[in-house]
């Protein structure tokens, strides 16, 4: 065996590819306690200081048995991706590594991640093998410390166990899917300051922006939050003016045809289950509601009496607003719930009192979520195109870092679905 004593350029190179892997002492009597990693067993410097450069010139005096076979040409074949193993466990791969298993340059792996109709197909392939075979995970905050977007998007509704919403989130997932960025749900349960809460909490997570069903009326805090570089999306409301985007449906056409739907069938009272909470879409519905009746001649006051129910559990808080319903002196013939939940709720307390629907009351809801078709008799209800408007405030949310970005509203039109919950008043 042969001692040789390296030259210092080539303990540079070393440390440089960190070709060796063993614990050396920082100085003379300090405890062997840091590591490096590598693909050889071997001492090394944990610097490339002076002082770590001595140790270990002093450390590779003497065999090198240790180096692999082949020297310069086993490093060779560490390019050419012939033997490049997953990381150790706890370490993240980097890119070099995964350009060594496709036998590709670093640059070119750069552009697969964030360029990848620069590269061939064939290279893309490639390099997607490799990142799979060496266990590559891309490093989100490192990206966002380049100046690169985030890929996560946080989404900020009223209740996210609402059947209505989970209909919109799944058209915002499915394009941001598309995009490469997942989702973050948040539930607002129509308080301020909770809203708030996540809202802070998103941006301080540093996330590609935010779509959120405002809780409230003043949208003072999502055009603030996008001012300090948090793109804001609204959902559920116009943006009346405002230097925001926004995605919403016509809930006053909407108000409208569930009340000309009852009114052509002969009903002249007429009770609004509506949410007690300060809900633009509540509000446009009813004023869809009185527009109607005041069109088909109706006096609003004697045709239409509103009450307000919790929405947070609409199907349990129903048994009041039902209560209340049947002790007006007028008994209404026909009910406009506020979503379709609610009128799950009411169709189930009203059957309990002994009330017949449609026979003795009709029932109309609001959304056409999945279980209104499900029913016995089948709901009657307003129809939201609600995947469409989550594929589209997605749409609007993505767009916003573009060059020529305007701040524009989206909005889809309902419309009624009869089903076997309505019918003529009894006489």
């Amino acid at each position: 065996m042969v001692a040789l004593t390296p030259s210092k350029a080539l303990v540079r190179r070393i440390l440089h590819r960190n070709f060796i892997h063993r614990t050396v002492p920082l100085r003379p009597g300090r405890p062997e306690s840091r590591t490096v990693r590598s693909r050889s067993p071997g001492p090394v410097a944990p610097t490339r200081s002076g002082a770590g450069l001595r140790t270990a010139f002093r450390a590779l005096r003497g065999p090198v048995d240790w180096l692999p076979p082949g020297g310069g040409r086993r490093r060779s074949e560490l390019r050419r991706g012939r033997s490049v193993e997953a990381g150790e466990p706890g370490q993240r791969v980097s890119i070099r590594q995964v350009a060594e298993a496709a036998g590709v340059s670093m640059s070119t792996v750069s552009n697969v991640l964030n360029n990848p109709h620069r590269v061939a197909a064939g290279t893309r392939q490639r390099v997607g093998t490799a990142m799979e075979r060496v266990g590559y995970v891309r490093n989100g905050a490192a990206r966002q410390l380049r100046g690169a977007p985030s890929s996560v998007v946080g989404c900020v509704v009223l209740d996210t166990a609402n059947a209505y919403y989970s209909e919109v989130a799944r058209g915002v997932e499915d394009r941001l899917v598309e995009a490469g960025c997942m989702l973050v749900q948040c539930s607002s349960d129509a308080r301020a300051t909770r809203e708030s809460r996540f809202l802070r909490l998103l941006e301080e997570q540093g996330v590609r922006g935010v779509l959120v069903s405002p809780a409230g009326p003043q949208l003072g805090p999502y055009v603030r939050l996008s001012r300090r570089g948090t793109p804001v999306v609204l959902l559920d409301h116009p943006r009346d003016g405002a230097d925001l985007c926004a995605v919403t449906v016509d809930n006053i056409a909407g108000g409208e045809l569930a009340a000309w739907h009852l009114i052509g069938l002969g009903h002249r009272r007429i009770v609004f289950l509506r949410a007690a909470l300060p809900s633009r879409s509540i509000s446009d519905r009813t004023a869809g509601i009185y527009r109607a009746v005041r069109a088909a001649g109706l006096t609003p006051s004697e045709t239409v009496t509103e009450i307000p129910a919790d929405p947070p559990s609409a199907i349990g808080s129903m048994r009041t607003a039902v209560a209340r319903l049947l002790a007006l002196p007028r008994r209404p013939t026909a009910v406009i719930c506020f979503n379709d939940a609610a009128a799950l709720g009411a169709i189930r307390e009203l059957r309990r009192s002994g009330v017949a629907v449609p026979g003795d009351m009709s029932v109309t809801g609001y959304d056409d979520v999945e279980f209104a078709a499900e029913l016995s008799p089948g709901l009657t209800t307003v129809r939201q195109p609600k995947y469409d408007a989550g594929h589209a405030a997605a749409e609007l949310l993505l767009a916003e870092g573009e060059p020529d970005h305007r701040h524009r509203e989206r909005l889809f039109r309902p419309e009624l679905v009869r089903r076997g919950s309505t019918g003529p008043p009894s006489r």
